[in-house]
Order: structure tokens, then sequence, then C-alpha cells
């Protein structure tokens, strides 16, 4: 394929997915220009998270559930069948090969690019591809650009535009307090984690 497209990339575990990560794609497509955003959950973190990752199909198959009604959003399996860690650089990587020629952009939150430095390969990601921040309201953009270095600055774009304030941490309590999660992801996803009896326990 050898089309000159600008892809998004649109990383993280989504355990759950929910309407917040949609709006930052969403958000990321008009901003930038982007051909198609591709939702890539990851199959086995790096960095280790504060509770047991969902199985990598359930989270799978609640984002494609998510993003079946929008035209410009895919998913790809490419992180939840590697074996080992899964680390973004890899995953760029072969983008690129699949890809050649697209010009692409990482999207991701603005505190992950703050730990740019412990990531894999960091300066060889920055060749491959554009970072897009999301950053909160109030964020001060000079200073975050001072703080991960000219290296990164320069490839380094921002993300404005309407927050949705939701957080998969908040999503996996309420349906341990069996607390409704209407609203907060889109209803496939939510019938799906009944069905499947998903975060009935949250450590």
């Amino acid at each position: 394929m050898n089309e000159q497209i600008r892809l998004g990339i649109m990383g993280g575990t989504f355990d759950p997915v929910h309407y917040g990560h949609l709006a930052i794609a969403e958000e990321a497509k008009e901003q930038f220009n982007l051909k198609r955003v591709i939702f890539i959950p990851c199959g086995h973190p790096p960095h280790k998270k504060a509770y047991p990752v969902s199985n990598p199909e359930d989270r799978y198959e609640m984002t494609r559930l998510a993003i079946a009604d929008n035209r410009h959003f895919e998913i790809s399996r490419i992180e939840i069948d590697r074996t080992g860690l899964s680390y973004s650089i890899d995953t760029i990587t072969e983008l690129r090969r699949l890809y050649p020629g697209a010009e692409i952009y990482f999207i991701t939150g603005a505190d992950a690019v703050l730990e740019i430095l412990s990531w894999k390969e960091p300066y060889r990601l920055v060749e491959q591809c554009r970072l897009i921040a999301v950053a909160r309201p109030g964020y001060d953009m000079a200073s975050f650009s001072e703080k991960v270095g000219s290296e990164f600055a320069d490839k380094l774009l921002f993300l404005t535009g309407p927050a949705i304030n939701i957080s998969s941490t908040e999503i996996r309590r309420r349906v341990a307090a069996k607390t409704s999660i209407r609203y907060l992801l889109p209803e496939a996803v939510r019938a799906y984690i009944e069905e499947k009896g998903l975060y009935c326990r949250v450590p």
C-alpha cells in the first residue's frame, strides 16, 4: 500500500474502552486530518499495572464493538497476537512495514509522553512517527515541551478540544459496586461486560 496517508494509532489497554477514548480518536482525526485511526489493544503491557489486566481477547472484542459504527476507525490484533511484552517501537516499526509511505501519528496521554525516556528505544520511535499528546485542560504546553527535551518536542503535537472525564478505573469500580455504567461507554460494550461477568471483583 503506497498511498500517502495519515494514520492515527490509538494504543491502550482499553480495559474497558469508553467514550473518552472514542472522543479522543475522533478529535485527533479531525484536528490532524487523519484518514483513519487504528485502535491497538495492548497484549502484555511492559509497565506494571496496579490491577490484573483483563484477558486480551475480551479487551479486543470490547474495542471492536465500540468502534463498529465509525468507518474511520479500525482495530488491529498486532499486539494481541505478539508474544512477550508489547512495546510501542515494535508496533510502529511493524506498521511502517505494513503501510509504507504512510505518515504515522501515535496518540497517547501527555503524562505518558513525559515518561518517554523510560520507553524502549524512544529516539528511534520519534524518528518513525509523530506524537500526539492528549493534554488535560490547563496544561502548560510550553513548559511541557521543555520537559521532554528538544529531540522530542519537535515531533510533538498537542490535541486540544473537549475533554470527557471518564476513566476505565472508575468503570471497573462501578461494575464491582453494581452501579450503573450506562452512558459512560457504548451500549454494546456495556452488554458485553454484563454477559461475560467482567469486573465483578476489582482489587
